[in-house]
């Protein structure tokens, strides 16, 4: 008898939706049946419901990492209705709005997650990321009136955490885009790439590498990528040296040559 109302407490514990009730019936129904038979059943029903039984978020989960944002959109909607303070709904509703282009949902949310955590950088990037894209496809004048936002949020992001690479790349790339007579820059584009240099040494020379082929120095770019190769070796920095070949330099056999070289490496 303990047993069997321990097994009950369980499940009531675990709160999951309507099965408590269906099970509290079978409860009735099986008292008098054997006692193992009782108890086996019960078991399988309470691992089969709490299998089965998955929340609007793990569902819409699942369908953001299978790249079904607007599936997943309704789902993390409902969450957030059960929840208007879930920062991990609110990040996905974000999310999901950034990946579709609704750049005035993404802010909104992202406006929102700044609110309840200002101590996370990611919220900053993020903010500034999606208020960039819609720059991008603004007005020219509209734009320029919102390039003070961007700097400043991704300036915020590395100023929350000191070692954000993401809100670096997304700095060094805004200088580089802008014209000279609203901000853009190289020397402050080559000052992130120097900040990038000292956390993360592969990071550093593919921003330099960048910042060169942006400017048509290929040969330095060149050198910049090679370095990154022989730190970093990952698939990325070869393949960005590889398109400097093909595109930028006209040695298209060279791109070809360096990428087999790095399938050679990473035989299995």
């Amino acid at each position: 008898m303990m047993l069997r109302n321990n097994i009950l407490v369980l499940i009531r514990d675990k709160k999951i939706n309507g099965y408590f009730w269906f099970l509290f019936i079978f409860h009735f129904k099986l008292r008098n049946a054997p006692r193992m038979r009782y108890l086996q059943t019960i078991l399988f029903l309470m691992v089969s419901f709490l299998g089965f039984s998955q929340t609007n978020f793990e569902k819409g989960e699942k369908l953001f990492f299978q790249e079904k944002y607007n599936l997943a959109k309704p789902f993390f909607e409902s969450a957030y209705k059960e929840n208007t303070s879930n920062l991990k709904v609110i990040e996905y509703l974000g999310d999901v709005a950034g990946h579709t282009k609704n750049w005035d949902t993404a802010i909104y949310y992202y406006q929102k997650l700044k609110v309840l955590k200002p101590s996370e950088a990611n919220y900053y990037y993020k903010y500034g990321g999606c208020l960039g894209m819609k720059a991008k496809e603004s007005n020219k004048f509209k734009a320029l009136g919102m390039i003070s936002d961007i700097k400043a949020s991704f300036e915020k992001a590395i100023q929350v955490n000191p070692k954000h690479l993401e809100a670096r790349w997304a700095l060094i790339e805004l200088y580089l885009q802008l014209p000279s007579i609203v901000g853009g820059s190289e020397k402050k584009a080559q000052r992130y790439a120097n900040e990038l240099l000292k956390i993360s040494p592969v990071d550093g020379f593919l921003a330099k590498g960048h910042i060169s082929e942006y400017f048509e120095r290929y040969k330095e770019a060149e050198a910049n990528y090679t370095k990154a190769i022989s730190i970093g070796g990952s698939k990325t920095t070869y393949q960005k040296l590889a398109d400097l070949y093909k595109n930028k330099m006209n040695q298209p056999q060279k791109a070809k040559i360096l990428l087999e070289t790095y399938q050679d490496k990473n035989k299995s």
